[in-house]
């Protein structure tokens, strides 16, 4: 985490207040849907089941520790720097059942 940061005089940032953990959907809308939607780099595509099957017999734990931490050409939690572990765990629950 950086120590610090410098803002120009008037050009503070304004900061949102967290308004609770988001949505599975709201966090695929924003973050997830750009590759899972189009299968980008073999990423598997919301409402695929056989895309999806053989990630989900390895369990949510494995699943989970992939999105987390980037797998293949997934970044650490798909670039979503903001969202929490367990946002990330609500839009793998997401993507999985909108697949079934």
């Amino acid at each position: 985490m950086p120590v610090g940061q410098v803002y120009i005089a008037g050009a503070e940032p304004v900061a949102a207040k967290p308004s609770g953990p988001r949505s599975g959907e709201q966090v695929y809308q924003s973050a997830c849907a750009a590759c899972h939607g189009a299968g980008i780099m073999g990423a598997p595509k919301m409402g695929d089941a056989g895309a999806w099957s053989p990630r989900v017999a390895q369990g949510m734990e494995v699943l989970a520790k992939h999105a987390i931490n980037g797998f293949n050409a997934m970044p650490a939690k798909g670039g979503c720097v903001a969202c929490s572990d367990d946002e990330i765990k609500l839009a793998i629950t997401y993507m999985v059942d909108g697949s079934k």
